[in-house]
């Protein structure tokens, strides 16, 4: 690895380092975050109440020095309490854009599947195309821009579940779990007089972020780890317990997250592991399972990991 590229991982191993002085024992679950800052993505955290999901999203922002704005969505919340609004100012007689809370570079979206598709709906221009359109006026939203949700998957009274477009969008689904017993007292331990958050301190600027997210994009994808990456998207389309399978949208973010894996691991080049490692995390939340297998107890996660096995990986050979 290049001494800048080497310069780089280890600002990023900063990043990951930092959170982990506020998240305990969840080093996978950072790790996915932070790699899809690096990627440009957006993470979905899915997960029960009280594992830490909104403190993974405030941790990450404060780490990386960007702004941070948070939205709690609630089923009265309007599509411009998000994108903002145009005010009129009596002083000068014009309309004046009051910018929402969406225009910050990391945002979380709290209890996302709680607000209603109209309100949910207010995301996607922004989430894909880093843009606000209020009122026939498009507005850029700063850079780096990325969305944090977070839903509860037990909860689903007064709830209403993301449109398959909007799932799309999120590149990475991330889950918690609950801390094992001594992580758990680790946790008592660390907040016993003081949150570790209120203490944490920025360990790099929003434009090293982007000079990341430029290195990462460097590293080398062979044509057969592509290759491998389309095979797996396209095997979960002919599936017969997946009723809608990956989009070309899921092979880019596999692809992308994989180069940031590679990145973390001080590699210049990908390899079929990184692929293999993340297929889950990057597709599952994006299938939609036929009614039949969802009565067989069926979840997405385990067909993408029964197709990550069975799919040939390149350069190996099949056993005679």
């Amino acid at each position: 690895m290049q001494p800048q590229a080497q310069q780089s991982r280890e600002t990023a191993q900063r990043i990951l380092d930092n959170v982990a002085k506020v998240i305990l024992g969840k080093d996978d679950a950072i790790r996915l975050g932070v790699m899809a800052l690096l990627c440009q993505g957006h993470v979905l955290i899915e997960d029960v109440p009280g594992v830490g999901k909104t403190m993974l999203a405030k941790s990450l922002a404060r780490s990386s020095g960007c702004s941070f704005s948070r939205i709690q969505f609630t089923p009265d919340l309007l599509p411009s309490d998000i994108t903002g609004s145009s005010i009129y100012n009596q002083k000068t007689g014009e309309f004046q854009f009051r910018p929402g809370p969406i225009h910050s570079q990391i945002v979380l979206a709290d209890e996302i599947n709680r607000a209603t598709p109209k309100t949910q709906s207010a995301l996607l221009e922004a989430m894909e195309e880093r843009q606000a359109t209020v009122e026939g006026v498009t507005h850029a939203l700063p850079s780096p821009f990325m969305v944090m949700a977070t839903q509860n998957p037990v909860e689903y009274e007064g709830t209403f579940p993301l449109p398959e477009a909007q799932l799309d969008r999120f590149m990475l689904r991330i889950r918690l779990g609950y801390p094992s017993s001594h992580e758990e007292i680790a946790i008592l331990d660390s907040q016993q007089t003081t949150h570790p958050f209120d203490t944490l301190e920025p360990v790099t600027t929003p434009q090293e972020i982007l000079r990341l997210q430029a290195e990462v994009r460097k590293v080398y994808v062979d044509p057969l780890v592509k290759q491998y990456i389309v095979t797996l998207s396209d095997s979960t389309r002919h599936h017969k317990d997946i009723a809608l399978g990956a989009s070309p949208r899921a092979s880019l973010s596999l692809q992308r997250v994989a180069q940031a894996s590679a990145f973390l691991a001080g590699r210049d080049y990908v390899l079929p592991d990184d692929v293999k490692t993340l297929a889950t995390a990057v597709l599952a939340h994006r299938l939609v399972l036929t009614a039949a297998a969802r009565m067989m107890g069926l979840d997405s996660a385990r067909v993408v990991h029964q197709l990550t096995e069975d799919a040939l990986v390149p350069g190996a050979r099949v056993a005679r």
